[in-house]
């Protein structure tokens, strides 16, 4: 526990009661006294805040002042359209690797007159390392360590937020915007990793505690924990980096090749230019030989990380495996998902997971479990 650090929010946790875990180097809270279906019942329900801080932030600022060189040597690291991202819009991204597999995704927005990134808590030591040597000769790469990172998610998300941040409700999915509350400058952003509407918001440490209070000073905010944060994203068909994509898994395996916009692909204006991009190309034009997939057991029990998918009841080689799996509250049952053989991918097909040695039916199944509800 001594080698672990502490978000901002840390006292704060203990004081709500929270359980602690360590989780990307942190000590992280898992859940409060609800426990995990019910934070997870009232995210979907009401509006869940969630400590964010372990994650990255970056500032990527051009030495020449044109935001355009920030964004086309970013460009020469992701297989995204970063060039015609507009000032006070974020777009999703992903760092590849020489060989075509994916070592971080990432949250990129143009404030103007630098790109803000967001990137996961296990990686960013090496993300911005990543990025210093590649991008250091046009820009300075400047880690944020002063700002604290929350995020409010759900249907009350909006109102409890714009209560405390006038303007805050025009905003629209993807949109980032500036308020200031309490004297101190939020940097904002409506998005979030839920599934629901919602914001993240950059806050100074000084004043971070302090916006925590207010927002949960209202009855509809609660603080909620990694467990809930975790089924909540995957109901909502969206990675976890470690789990569900990795160095070993290309875009188009994981299907995520709608964050790769045609200027980048074979025929555009900027296409290829990033790691990976003769597997990356090659894969959009042919196939891959296996795809993620979202997967539906038969009966209550879920099938965990690593279970083994197989394409008969008996015999045969493995077809695939799961990569994330638990219980959906919302939907009411267990969800996973996982990476099989592209022969075996299309929804509705019937395969075996191996759970304690016993092959168990699941079915492939459209993604998301539970409907997006951004506010578009």
């Amino acid at each position: 526990m001594t080698d672990l650090a502490i978000t901002v929010f840390h006292a704060l946790h203990i004081e709500l009661g929270a359980r602690m875990v360590p989780f990307a180097g942190y000590d992280m809270p898992v859940q409060y006294t609800r426990g995990v279906m019910q934070e997870h019942n009232w995210t979907r329900e009401k509006a869940g805040l969630f400590d964010v801080s372990h994650m990255g932030q970056v500032i990527v600022r051009p030495k020449s002042g044109n935001l355009a060189d920030a964004a086309l040597a970013l460009e020469a690291l992701v297989p995204v359209d970063l060039l015609s991202l507009a000032e006070g819009r974020q777009r999703y991204a992903l760092f590849t690797t020489p060989e075509g597999g994916i070592s971080d995704d990432l949250m990129v927005t143009n404030r103007g007159d630098h790109l803000f990134v967001v990137v996961n808590a296990a990686c960013k030591d090496a993300d911005i390392a990543h990025m210093q040597a590649h991008l250091g000769a046009t820009c300075d790469v400047i880690p944020v360590t002063d700002r604290a990172l929350l995020a409010l998610q759900g249907p009350g998300a909006e109102a409890a937020f714009d209560a405390i941040a006038p303007g805050a409700a025009a905003m629209r999915f993807m949109d980032v915007a500036t308020f200031t509350v309490g004297g101190v400058d939020l940097w904002v952003s409506r998005s979030g990793y839920s599934g629901e509407d919602g914001y993240e918001i950059s806050v100074p440490n000084a004043g971070a505690v302090a916006l925590a209070r207010q927002l949960i000073a209202s009855p509809e905010v609660e603080f909620i924990g990694l467990g809930a944060r975790d089924s909540l994203r995957l109901e909502a068909g969206l990675c976890l980096y470690g789990n569900d994509i990795d160095t070993t898994t290309s875009p188009v395996e994981a299907n995520l090749l709608w964050a790769m916009q045609k200027a980048r692909r074979a025929g555009g204006a900027r296409a290829g230019g990033f790691p990976g991009a003769a597997r990356i190309l090659h894969e959009i034009a042919h196939g891959a030989a296996r795809l993620r997939v979202g997967l539906l057991p038969e009966g209550r029990a879920p099938m965990r990380a690593g279970t083994a998918l197989y394409a008969a009841e008996t015999g045969g080689e493995a077809v695939g495996s799961v990569t994330s799996g638990a219980f959906g509250p919302t939907i009411g049952a267990p969800m996973s998902m996982g990476y099989v053989e592209t022969d075996f991918s299309a929804i509705g097909t019937r395969l075996w997971g191996d759970v304690r040695g016993k092959r168990m039916p699941v079915s492939v199944a459209a993604m998301p479990f539970h409907p997006a509800r951004y506010k578009r």
